[in-house]
């Protein structure tokens, strides 16, 4: 499983360090993901943004939705930070998603630091 998806993975981050080179550390991460979603198309990444997801409980749907940062080639989730660390809640938040989903893998990315720190989290 450890090889799961590299190809992609490695797309991935390549064009996540390519927008970090361009606007560098610090910036909110609205933005991150709004330059993420130019290099997307322009790649020909197939990719959702800000994708809902509903939560059932007991056979209802429960009112209160979460929103993936980036689905991309259909079932990547692509977390995108731009915080002092990735911590523990960022590690289970995306998790969470992954399970939700129905996927295998995310990707956390942080933005926040002069080095673009990414990790990969299979299922």
């Amino acid at each position: 499983m450890e090889y799961y998806k590299q190809k992609e993975n490695y797309i991935i981050i390549g064009i996540c360090m390519e927008v970090h080179r361009i606007l560098g550390p610090g910036l909110l991460e609205i933005i991150y993901k709004d330059a993420l979603e130019i290099e997307f198309k322009n790649n020909n990444i197939p990719y959702e943004r800000e994708k809902e997801f509903s939560i059932e409980y007991k056979g209802q749907i429960l009112p209160h939705k979460f929103y993936a940062d980036f689905i991309l080639y259909d079932e990547i989730i692509l977390e995108v930070k731009s915080v002092k660390e990735i911590n523990n809640e960022h590690i289970a938040q995306t998790l969470n998603y992954i399970r939700l989903a129905d996927s295998k893998i995310g990707i956390i990315t942080n933005f926040q630091n002069k080095s673009l720190m990414h990790k990969r989290l299979i299922i």
